[in-house]
């Protein structure tokens, strides 16, 4: 018999090994086995693998992605320690790893390849929270970076970063399909469908990989003020285009073009209405036109690779934002006369005749927050090749971002909640965000005696925001008045650095230290009656402290990784209320500390059996108090940072088996637990809403054909159909308690194809 080689980084491959060997009874000695789970990562910029990588880092790949059915980065929250997504739905999530989570800039930067993505400030500055994102189908793998990777990977990436690696083109036809039919608890049908083909144009010289996508998801929330049911439904269709050219062995050229159109409606729900319903008299549409550009470089020129990026990320989006009638029903009484018509004197009986027909013309009025974003990038790195006693990286970075969003409010019809055509529109005004930075940085490794490598990083920043607005259509109902065009600027620049030993101990034992730092541009607001101190604020900055041990058991059966870290967070940049609760802003008040503690066990137990479970403990608390006079319920020292769980964990089991020579079984089952946390820091703060702890579990269970041929599948995602929610808010406006949530029991098939 044939001799087989079974050193892949491929489960799907891995089981087909599985079952020949003993079929032909001549297994291989267990430590080779074991080497086809050490997947290689680039999260240094330079190969390694998971287990030799001396920082806090998972690895996700394609075939464990596939098996709990992902389909955006949403679906990946539970399979990394400390990593956090707060899902407001398509084009609002916002995610954390390690407890850093706040308004502004993304605490977490996100790659697509060599690219960062850029979120849209919106009107309150807050990009972290309007991020896109693209499918998850046909991927090599995704690597989640726990930690300040500031040196390497910039601004925003204070808590970590998350890189998704695409499969890229190969000098061989190859295709694949997949597909889903899913039903929901108390919503519709949804189905997604993907496919991709990979050809060679040009032998040995030129190919192309092409992935196309559709989803379709039914709602399951209902409108109770409309009379709407299922009103959270979404259509996301997508392709991905990407040639390589290599026209020597020596150097390779990537080309790819990112497209993803999305129509959807808003996730929130009113947790004082009902389950899974909400109040609105009008409807929340989300439309999303996104699209990367790449085109990367690499030139092995022996003792080092040159590598060269360029991205452009254009993105269109019409935010539906929210519901201001609820601010006119809420103003419409003498008080509001008073404030609105009287000047502050109380309003005489046709006076306030006057003022009820006035604001009833605004029943109902929707807001909304059209606009784009243009970014290019641009990064140069050289890096050493080979693993020498002396390693190092250095490079340059520049970013042009660009970004403009219209705030505006418009009339809409009282029984269908869709806003008029042509629009009414009853107050307007515009934002213009530009920034723009440098940056060069440097990594350098020596091993100065056997099993010891010591690490130190830099990075420079500069950067320069420019903002500019006008008020153009007044509103007094929401205090706007006229503003005429203005301008404000904001620029910083700074060091960040970073330093590692690691000690492998035994080939199967590392232990590793770090400190290393992250950070976050500054800015300045666009908010309404802010005064001009309040008006820029400045970039926070943050310290990590760890210790981690990775260590290979039982002849690399059973991998444990683990770290400890202190985090300390200064000048943060928090999100604060005007006095007339109208509108929001950042400011930097206050400093943080971030105690933690994360493990990670992948365990075969037995040929074709895995055990999986990860667990983080987080203690973030403010390190002392907040003075702002703006600040609603300013925190204090000691308060729990907003929307961070102390425990969260998974627990899973993986198994497949052959039935026959041509047909294995598989399973899967996973549960995952998130504790309790709060959406404020004080406890006196009348807007806080308790987010209570919840467990969330599922299964699937089908038949494949060993090697990846096809397999079909049945699942059942939130089996105990748990109301989980994620992120909750409150104001002093009714019906804005608002949640967002994990979908109800969803039961569904999927089939998918390799050719």
């Amino acid at each position: 018999m044939p001799s087989i080689n079974c050193l892949s980084n491929t489960t799907q491959l891995a089981r087909y090994c599985t079952f020949a060997l003993l079929a032909s009874s001549a297994m291989q000695p267990v430590a080779a086995r074991a080497e086809e789970d050490d997947i290689v990562v680039t999260a240094t910029r330079r190969d390694s693998t998971v287990q030799d990588t001396p920082i806090a880092i998972t690895a996700i790949t394609a075939t464990s992605l596939a098996n709990i059915g992902a389909t955006n980065i949403a679906d990946i929250e539970k399979l990394a320690p400390g990593l956090r997504l707060q899902d407001a739905g398509p084009g609002q999530r916002r995610i954390s790893l390690r407890g850093i989570l706040a308004a502004g800039e993304p605490t977490v930067g996100v790659y697509y390849d060599e690219t960062p993505i850029a979120g849209n400030v919106g009107t309150g500055s807050d990009s972290g929270g309007r991020m896109p994102d693209f499918s998850l189908f046909d991927l090599e793998r995704i690597e989640v970076l726990r930690g300040p990777q500031g040196t390497l990977f910039g601004a925003s990436s204070m808590g970590g970063a998350i890189r998704i690696l695409f499969a890229k083109p190969k000098q061989e036809y190859e295709a694949s399909a997949e597909g889903s039919i899913m039903s929901t608890k108390g919503g519709g049908v949804s189905y997604f469908a993907n496919g991709m083909i990979n050809a060679p144009i040009v032998p040995d010289l030129l190919a192309a990989r092409v992935v196309a996508y559709r989803r379709r998801i039914e709602g399951y929330i209902d409108n109770v003020q409309l009379g709407l049911k299922d009103v959270n439904d979404a259509t996301v269709n997508g392709a991905r285009l990407m040639l390589r050219l290599t026209p020597s062995p020596t150097f390779t050229l990537d080309g790819s073009a990112l497209i993803e159109d999305t129509n959807a409606n808003s996730y929130s729900w009113n947790l004082d209405v009902g389950r899974y319903k909400y109040r609105s008299y009008v409807r929340l549409p989300y439309k999303d036109r996104s699209r990367i550009y790449n085109g990367t470089a690499r030139w092995d020129l022996g003792p080092a690779t040159l590598t060269g990026v360029t991205s452009y990320q254009q993105r269109r989006f019409f935010y539906t934002s929210g519901d201001d009638t609820t601010v006119v029903v809420s103003r419409r009484n003498p008080t509001g006369c008073q404030q609105i018509f009287g000047g502050g004197a109380a309003c005489d009986p046709t006076q306030l005749a006057n003022f009820y027909a006035y604001m009833d013309s605004f029943i109902p009025v929707a807001f909304q927050t059209p606009g784009w974003t243009k970014d290019w990038t641009h990064e140069l790195r050289l890096t050493s090749n080979g693993d020498h006693w002396l390693n190092w990286t250095i490079g340059a970075f520049k970013e042009d971002r660009k970004n403009y969003v219209d705030s505006q409010d418009a009339r809409a019809d009282l029984a269908t909640g869709i806003v008029k055509q042509p629009e009414e529109i009853v107050y307007h005004r515009y934002v213009r965000d530009n920034y723009r930075q440098i940056a060069g940085f440097g990594e350098v490794s020596i091993k100065p005696v056997e099993r010891v490598t010591l690490t130190a990083g830099v990075r420079y920043y500069d950067y320069k925001r420019t903002i500019r607005g006008e008020t153009d259509v007044p509103w007094p109902v929401l205090n706007a008045r006229l503003r005429p065009p203005y301008l404000v600027q904001n620029k910083q620049n700074g060091w960040l650095f970073k330093f590692n030993a690691q000690y492998d101990i035994t080939s199967e034992l590392m232990m590793y230290g770090m400190a290393s730092q992250g950070t976050r541009p500054g800015g300045a607001n666009q908010t309404i009656g802010l005064p001009d101190a309040l008006v820029a604020y400045g970039a926070d900055k943050l310290w990590n402290y760890e210790l981690g041990l990775k260590t290979s058991l039982f002849n690399r059966r059973v991998n444990v990784n683990g770290a400890v870290f202190q985090i300390d967070w200064k000048n943060m940049q928090v999100s604060g209320t005007t006095p007339d609760g109208f509108y929001s802003y950042i400011t930097n008040v206050g400093a943080a500390r971030v105690r933690g503690a994360e493990l990670e066990i992948n365990a075969k137990v037995a040929d074709g059996l895995t055990l999986f479970s990860n667990a983080t403990y987080l203690d973030a608390k403010l390190d002392e108090d907040q003075i702002n006079n703006y600040i609603v319920a300013a925190g204090r020292k000691g308060d729990r940072l907003p929307f961070i769980p102390h425990l969260t964990g998974l627990a899973g089991v993986e198994y497949s088996y052959p039935v026959s020579a041509s047909l294995n079984f598989y399973a899967r089952a996973d549960a995952n637990y998130v504790g309790r946390s709060y959406s404020e820091l004080r406890p006196a703060n009348p807007n806080r809403v308790t987010l209570n702890d919840y467990a969330l579990a599922n299964v699937r269970i089908g038949v494949e054909v060993p090697g990846g041929a096809w397999g079909a599948y049945l699942f059942v995602n939130n089996l105990t159909n748990s109301v989980a929610v994620g992120r909750a808010s409150n104001t002093a406006f009714p019906n804005t308690k608002l949640a967002t949530s994990a979908t109800p029991r969803t039961i569904g098939l999927n089939v998918r194809a390799h050719f």
